[in-house]
């Protein structure tokens, strides 16, 4: 069972990890993109616009993992009765209607989610004026987004994360594809980024639908059904998810706090700094979408078996995901220690940024090491829907981040920053790790 438990880690991980590398590839795209238009103010545009979306959508990410776990505690029921279909439809129906509901708060206040975060952000008038165009346009792919985050969970929770794998190919090469053309070849110039972003949004999310069709027709015979309409909206149903979605909206809340405190923090100690520090950010995040493949085998397995009440092959399963882990953090532990230099080079080629960037290199060793457990726990607890514990684990590990920074800044400057990052990661990782020993102790 080992051996088979293993292959199916790497069923579910590798499609993940594939999709994942042409995540970056979309931002460096767009950027080589309006950098080769005559609109000077589109790269910085962009960029602002890109980053409101980042603010705006991480509030949302319970949509993808509330329904990752959920689904796959359904799958995993269904393997105990082949028979059972109503939950995972049930699911989809749920977490659909929010996306829904969620896009249409977001079209009705995004003048003043707008207003508001433009005037926290110091630019100049021509760049404001691009990064406004740029989000009206966009904002149009809202109901797209938050529905592809509902069908790459319930996907993922099925088992089936060559679906997402398609998903994201068909989203990202898309949005490459069509940014290119249309701000090259019509008279959109740059502003054709924006309007890549939302056809590749809703060509995902016709690919998502396809795949539903062709895969899982019972369940949409399921979605029509009246009873599983009333039964999505029943009140214990509708308790349970929104509990869950609570605590990690929360969760999201800490993510933010942590991620927009480094950035505006390293603004603070001056251009070269703070560029570095988005280098060495982009680096951090570069490993991230190795071991995401793994959270979501996680999400996936672990859901999955507590479906079938089956405590065994969930504790199996937990070992073999954090011995993979723990290789491949280790592995790019060492691919950064060797390249660290020539990566940072990569991504720029101001001598002072290279140079500003090697006292930060060890950070780049260590996070490997340190986070990927940080990020595996993730996946296992999400498919246990353990959501006050994911809750508990951020609120630890943003007060942990604004700690270590406010004790160490008057000792250690900007170093402090990188400290107090890794305290919150080190912060997750213990804290969930305490959890599960309790959990296993039952």
């Amino acid at each position: 069972m080992r051996a088979s438990l293993n292959k199916e880690v790497f069923r579910l991980a590798l499609p993940s990890i594939l999709a994942n590398i042409t995540i970056p590839l979309v931002g460096i795209v767009d950027t080589a993109i309006a950098g080769h238009t005559p609109q000077t103010a589109a790269i910085g545009g962009i960029a602002i616009g890109s980053m409101l979306f980042d603010l705006l959508y991480l509030n949302f990410g319970f949509l993808r993992v509330g329904t990752a776990g959920l689904t796959a505690q359904a799958y995993g029921k269904e393997q105990v009765d082949k028979n059972i279909h109503v939950d995972a439809a049930r699911i989809l129906v749920q977490s659909v209607g929010v996306a829904l509901a969620a896009s249409l708060l977001i079209l009705l206040l995004q003048w003043v989610f707008l207003r508001v975060s433009m005037a926290l952000i110091p630019c100049s008038q021509e760049v404001s004026d691009f990064a406004t165009t740029y989000f009206y346009i966009r904002i149009w792919a809202a109901p797209a987004t938050l529905s592809l985050m509902v069908f790459r969970g319930w996907f993922i929770g099925m088992q089936n994360t060559m679906a997402t794998m398609l998903i994201d190919l068909v989203v990202n090469v898309s949005n490459m594809l069509f940014s290119w053309l249309l701000a090259i070849y019509t008279p959109l110039g740059a502003m054709g980024v924006a309007y890549g972003t939302l056809i590749a949004q809703y060509l995902g999310l016709a690919t998502a639908l396809f795949l539903l069709l062709f895969k899982y027709d019972n369940r949409v015979r399921l979605i029509a059904d009246k009873a599983v309409i009333r039964a999505a909206f029943q009140r214990e149903n509708i308790k349970r998810m929104f509990v869950l979605n609570g605590n990690l909206f929360v969760r999201s809340l800490c993510f933010l706090v942590i991620y927009v405190g480094f950035t505006s923090i390293a603004s603070k100690y001056g251009d070269t700094e703070l560029a570095v520090s988005s280098i060495m950010m982009k680096l951090f995040m570069l490993f991230s979408y190795l071991i995401d493949g793994f959270a979501y085998a996680g999400e996936a397995l672990t859901g999955r078996f507590v479906g079938e009440a089956n405590p065994q092959e969930l504790h199996r399963t937990v070992r073999i995901l954090f011995l993979w882990t723990l290789l491949v953090g280790g592995a790019c532990a060492l691919i950064y220690g060797v390249f660290a230099e020539p990566l940072v080079s990569l991504m720029t080629n101001h001598q002072e940024i290279i140079l500003a960037s090697r006292p930060y290199f060890i950070w780049l060793v260590l996070m490997p090491i340190i986070s990927c457990l940080a990020f595996l726990w993730d996946g296992v607890f999400i498919g246990l829907t353990a959501g006050d514990k994911l809750r508990n684990a951020m609120i630890l590990a943003a007060l942990s981040f604004v700690i270590f920074y406010v004790a160490l800044q008057p000792f250690c400057g900007i170093q402090a920053l990188y400290i107090a990052y890794f305290a919150h990661l080190l912060a997750r990782t213990i804290y969930l790790t305490i959890v599960w020993i309790g959990i296993k102790a039952k």
